[in-house]
């Protein structure tokens, strides 16, 4: 027998590191990890959302719970339109509420619904108008229960659905594997 420290993989995480080191070299050709963006898109120029929806003012929260979401992803950085390499067209094209339950003893009143707000996307090339990104469908929701009026109720849930959406939109733009 020869002496220990001479023989390969003597040391118990070399043969793991190892597969480690090729598998990362060679199963995961062609995978990049972070965004799918390509490398010269860094900027991007949000305006406000066009709502084709029949719920008023929603584009104006959507709008400022995405970008708030892309400067937290941090894939991409918010500019003003004339040092944007990018342009993100968002359409709110749907928005829907289903009741989810009931109250026991008035059965045709609600007490929980699920908000959808849906929307379509398209992220384009500043000057070339190329498109790098599309989706015609991102659905952002939420759950809530009523508590005082439907109205009231529906405003409170707003946040919480836009934040939902934002996070499905920087997911269609920015995908990671």
């Amino acid at each position: 027998m020869g002496n220990p420290s001479h023989r390969p993989f003597a040391h118990p995480l070399a043969l793991p590191c190892l597969l480690v080191l090729i598998l990362a070299t060679t199963g995961c050709a062609g995978y990049r990890l972070g965004s799918m963006l390509p490398p010269d898109i860094r900027t991007v120029f949000v305006p406000t959302f066009e709502n084709d929806t029949e719920e008023p003012l929603l584009e104006v929260e959507a709008t400022r719970r995405v970008i708030n979401a892309i400067q937290r992803d941090g894939s991409l950085r918010i500019a003003p339109r004339a040092e944007a390499d990018s342009e993100l067209f968002v359409t709110l094209t749907h928005f829907d509420m289903h009741a989810l339950a009931f109250d026991r003893d008035r059965r045709a009143a609600a007490e929980e619904y699920r908000m959808y707000i849906t929307a379509s996307i398209r992220l384009e090339r500043l000057g070339t108008r190329e498109v790098i990104a599309e989706n015609p469908r991102v659905r952002g929701e939420t759950t809530f229960e009523l508590i005082g009026d439907l109205t009231s109720a529906k405003l409170t849930a707003f946040p919480d659905a836009a934040d939902d959406l934002a996070q499905q939109i920087i997911s269609a733009l920015v995908e990671t594997w």
